[in-house]
């Protein structure tokens, strides 16, 4: 039986030091301050504000939403980008995509500030993750991965990993951070020729598909430590990712539950980075 690697568990840890910087920032008279840009109102965008709002709340960071109708302009977001950018008072920014189908995604990803860029959307953010160069933050997701690995002490030093997934959102993002590690990463998609093969091979899989139940038990090595990032609903309604976790879980030494897995963990991460942000701009 595998051990679960809880995100809620590693989420508490990762609060308990994101508290004890908003504290120092208090003492400065700072409040870290999170714009939150949502145009319309996608039950999805909604429930992940929620949770953004609550783990703020619990933090101490403030939030300060920035709500626009379904079908207003290009221009009136781009306006609220500028005015963010140019409020010392925010530290970050986190906007929900995908966005409405009037809406240019590229020069919106182009308009935020890079080091207000919290959730990794910008080129300049994703440059940094390739280059180590610090600009901008890894997408959250991304950053959850690995930082689950951490808190339950999974060594990446010379391990093989696969990352089956190749999105700028958590395949690229996260195999970048696992290279710095200095794990050996092979990344794979849907049409690598052997996939079960290649996933057999390593000592951690990091599953970012995107496709409810792609892989299975073929997949799986015994002993091998499994990441699943997606979230999906099953048949019966209940959610699931993209490991067939029942063929998985008797095979592998750990993996991620879902729900309870890498999901847990994103809202931490952000509330982590708004932080960052902050104590960069202070200085």
């Amino acid at each position: 039986m595998a051990t679960l690697l809880k995100g809620a568990q590693a989420a508490a840890a990762l609060n308990e030091k994101t508290a004890a910087r908003v504290a120092a920032l208090a003492e400065k008279g700072i409040v870290p301050t999170l714009a939150v840009v949502r145009m319309g109102e996608r039950e999805d965008d909604l429930s992940y504000e929620r949770g953004v709002m609550n783990r703020c709340a619990k933090l101490g960071i403030a939030v300060k939403p920035y709500l626009l109708a379904a079908d207003a302009p290009q221009a009136a977001l781009m306006a609220v980008l500028e005015e963010i950018n140019e409020d010392a008072g925010v530290h970050g920014c986190l906007i929900f995509r995908p966005l409405p189908a009037q809406i240019d995604d590229k020069a919106v990803r182009a308009a935020l500030a890079p080091e207000k860029d919290v959730d990794g959307i910008t080129d300049a953010s994703l440059a940094g993750v390739f280059t180590g160069s610090g600009v901008g933050y890894a997408p959250c997701t991304a950053q959850a991965c690995v930082d689950i690995l951490d808190h339950y002490g999974i060594p990446l030093e010379g391990k093989r990993v696969t990352v089956v997934g190749r999105s700028l959102v958590v395949g690229k993002p996260a195999a970048m951070l696992l290279d710095r590690k200095n794990a050996t990463v092979t990344m794979c998609n849907s049409r690598t020729k052997d996939l079960p093969q290649l996933c057999r091979q390593a000592d951690i899989l990091v599953v970012a598909m995107g496709k409810r139940g792609a892989i299975g038990g073929d997949c799986i090595a015994p002993g091998q430590v499994v990441v699943d990032v997606g979230i999906h609903t099953d048949e019966d309604g209940k959610l699931c990712g993209d490991v067939r976790f029942a063929e998985a879980e008797p095979v592998a030494s750990a993996i991620t539950p879902v729900p309870g897995g890498v999901g847990a963990m994103t809202t931490s991460v952000l509330a982590a980075h708004v932080v960052d942000a902050s104590e960069k701009a202070a200085q």
